[in-house]
This record gives structure tokens, C-alpha cells and sequence, in this order.
């Protein structure tokens, strides 16, 4: 049984008999991710393996595995690429130092598979620099997003990670051009706090033309916040280096119901669903759908035999792939 609950629900009333599954729609793969991934898969089939990939092209550890055993390898350091081979920088963009090291080397061909969301970043990024703005930028601090960002300029930009930290921007209140701009995976509710608190620091403060945090993000966070009314816990399928999938965790519990945070179904503790008659299950924009269908066995076999979708938007984004690489 199936049915589209769009965001009209009834309360908390299911019998014992009835335990629902409510499954967030939209969830999962983002337009981003999905071109990321398919630039390495199609990049080892037109190729073969090896193929060289800096970070890893997304944050989900199946994903990962899966691209390992066909022959990607992840590394760090450009050093560790051979000559000759093919590099493929990840969904989450890489510093300009990155693609200077890249481009001294004799590397067959480089694909580019930063999420287009981010690219625009950097190229705001870049224009805000070349004007003589002074750029805060939201985020979290070591996340490959952030440094890729930050590596689009040299000096001027700042990062800061919650409200607290703007008492310590060396930055003058009466400085006349300053700019902020964010990590596209963050929590839509705590960023608009901090831009808040910056506005009132700052006066002269430059606001992004568009928002940063991208569409997919703020669509998933926006279902989990329709499935905290109706739900007795949540279920967050991501890995844990994963930032949206982070927030869509922090996210349900500042609204009052646990959530777990989990990469399989098998780390589904029972005792979790322990007198809970609803499920809420969602999946970070990197987490593919065949992870949210093992969940969903894992459910049934304790008695979730009642399946409803949540929609709040339906998405529609693609983005192309790199000419090379289109069949």
C-alpha cells in the first residue's frame, strides 16, 4: 500500500498492527551527486581502470566501496597520481593550488566533476575578491567543500562556523565592503541566524545574489520538518562524514524526535522502535536509493507493513556531463 501524502497528515494514531513507514520524497541522489558519480563510472568504462580520483567523489561510504572494487582510487595528494593517468576532481570542488599541482603533471586527462552549485560559489567568490571585498564565509571547518572554496582566493576571507565566532573576525564593524558567503550543505535555519547576527555587525554586509545553500539541501531539511509532526523517530541514511546528512539528523532532534543516522540497514538497533508506531526515512543527497530499500526490508520484518510517501517538491535538476564522456 502506497499513497502521497503531499503535507496533509493525520496525527499520531497508528495501531500496533498498522506501524507505518513515512518515506520523505524527495530524498537521496541530488543532481550534483548523481553527476559526479556517473563522471566516474562512465570514466572506467570508457577508459578502465585505474582512474585517479582527488577526495572522494561523494560522501557515502557504498558509493565509495562500490567505485573501489571497480577500479577508482581515491587520493589526497596530486603527488599520488601517476603520469599518464586520469584524474577527477570530487562533487565538492578543489582549491586552486589543486589544479595548479594537476596541471604541472603529465596526466592524460582531467574531468571536472564539482558539483555546478559550488562552481558558482567560486566564481562569486572570485568576483567579490577582484573588487576588494573582505568575505566571510559560513561552514564547517576541514570539510573539502570549504576548502575548495577558500582556495579560490589568496587572503581576505574568513570562515566562520557558528554566531560565537563573529566576535572574533578581525574585521572592523565600519569596514565598507564586505561580502559572506556559505557552504551549500548547511542547516537553512542556523545560517540564517549567523547572516543575521553578521547583518547587525556589519551594516555594509554584501548578501549573496542567490542563496548558496543549494535547492537539495533545503528540499530535504524541508521534509524532515513536515515528518518531525507526524513521525516517532526518523532514520537518516548517510555516512558520517556526510554534512547534509549530518544536518538532516541535528535537524530532527532540535524539533523534538530522535533520529539515527546510519549508512545500512543492519546497524538498525530494535530497541530504537521500541513503542513507535511511525518511521520517518529519509537519505542524504549522496546516499543512492537501493540503501533506502534495504531499510525498508529491515522495517517490514519488524511489523512496518504500511508504506506512505511524503512529498513536499518534486526536484528536476540535471546537470550535464563533461562532452568526453555523453554517450
Amino acid at each position: 500500500m502506497s499513497a502521497d501524502l503531499s503535507l496533509n497528515f493525520s496525527p499520531r494514531n497508528f495501531s500496533a498492527r498498522n506501524k507505518k513507514i513515512v518515506l520523505a520524497t524527495p530524498r537521496g541522489f541530488c543532481a550534483g551527486v548523481d553527476r559526479a558519480i556517473a563522471i566516474v563510472d562512465k570514466a572506467l568504462m570508457k577508459f578502465g581502470a585505474p582512474i585517479y580520483v582527488r577526495h572522494e567523489v561523494v560522501h557515502n561510504k557504498y558509493v565509495v566501496d562500490d567505485l573501489k572494487k571497480r577500479g577508482a582510487i581515491f587520493i589526497e595528494e596530486i603527488k599520488d597520481v601517476p603520469e599518464n593517468s586520469i584524474l577527477i576532481y570530487s562533487a565538492h570542488g578543489v582549491p586552486l593550488s589543486v589544479r595548479a599541482e594537476a596541471a604541472e603533471k603529465n596526466l592524460k586527462m582531467i574531468f571536472d566533476a564539482t558539483c555546478p552549485l559550488v562552481s558558482k560559489v567560486h566564481v562569486e567568490i572570485k568576483n567579490l575578491h577582484k573588487q576588494g571585498y573582505t568575505i566571510v564565509m559560513i561552514g564547517h571547518k576541514g570539510h573539502p567543500e570549504v576548502e575548495g572554496t577558500m582556495g579560490q582566493v589568496n587572503g581576505d576571507i574568513y570562515l566562520i562556523e557558528t554566531e560565537a565566532d563573529i566576535l572574533y573576525l578581525p574585521i572592523s564593524s565600519t569596514i565598507e565592503k564586505i561580502a559572506v558567503v556559505t557552504q551549500t550543505t548547511l542547516s537553512v535555519d542556523e545560517t540564517k541566524a549567523i547572516i543575521d547576527n553578521l547583518k547587525c555587525t556589519f551594516p555594509n554586509l554584501r548578501l549573496p545574489k542567490n542563496e548558496d545553500i543549494c535547492y537539495a539541501t533545503q528540499n530535504r531539511q524541508d521534509a524532515v520538518k513536515k515528518m518531525a509532526q507526524v513521525c516517532d523517530i526518523l532514520i537518516v541514511i548517510g555516512s558520517k562524514n556526510s554534512s547534509n546528512s549530518n544536518r538532516l539528523k541535528e535537524l530532527a532532534e532540535n524539533l523534538g524526535i530522535k533520529a539515527y543516522l546510519i549508512d545500512f540497514a543492519q546497524e538498525i538497533d530494535k530497541n530504537w522502535l521500541n513503542g513507535v508506531d511511525s518511521v520517518g526515512v529519509t537519505a542524504g543527497a549522496s546516499a543512492p536509493e537501493i540503501l533506502v530499500e534495504g531499510v525498508i526490508a529491515r522495517l517490514r520484518q519488524h511489523e512496518f507493513n504500511v508504506i506512505e510517501n511524503l512529498t513536499t517538491v518534486e526536484e528536476h535538476m540535471i546537470f550535464a556531463l563533461p562532452s568526453e564522456l555523453r554517450n
